[in-house]
């Protein structure tokens, strides 16, 4: 991948619930309450949490191709643990990584979207008034 400079970001709203949501599904750091609670805040039922939930990846690296239209990758990086994500989980999180604000890159047949330090904060109680989602994180991956 190209270099690129990390810049501090944020992402709130509809977008931050579902990126916490996509990556917090594949953190090895979150509980399986926090897991399914996120899944299902995301699939639009704000009860399905009683506490605020963290989620953090120390980066998230995604590529598509755009000559093997089929190609969707997403490489998330919690501490020492790397989970690799393909197809449709990893073309989802791309497409929110986008939503959320992330710049693309380009290189060789290629699209990267790439943050790290990422911390996201849901606070259920907040969702239903248009907030209580929030996200922090450096585009680029460090």
């Amino acid at each position: 991948m190209a270099s690129q400079s990390a810049v501090a970001a944020s992402a709130s709203g509809s977008a931050a619930l579902a990126l916490a949501a996509l990556v917090g599904a594949n953190s090895p750091l979150l509980s399986a309450y926090d897991k399914t609670a996120l899944a299902g805040l995301l699939d639009g039922n704000p009860k399905a949490a009683a506490k605020n939930i963290s989620v953090e990846a120390q980066s998230v690296v995604c590529r598509a191709s755009n000559i093997d239209l089929t190609s969707h990758s997403c490489d998330l990086t919690f501490g020492i643990r790397m989970i690799n994500l393909r197809g449709r989980n990893a073309h989802e999180l791309f497409a929110t990584l986008n939503e959320a604000g992330v710049p693309s890159e380009g290189a060789s047949g290629s699209i990267f979207e790439s943050l790290s330090h990422l911390v996201c904060t849901i606070d259920p109680k907040q969702l239903q008034a248009g907030g209580g989602a929030d996200c922090k994180f450096d585009t680029g991956a460090s």
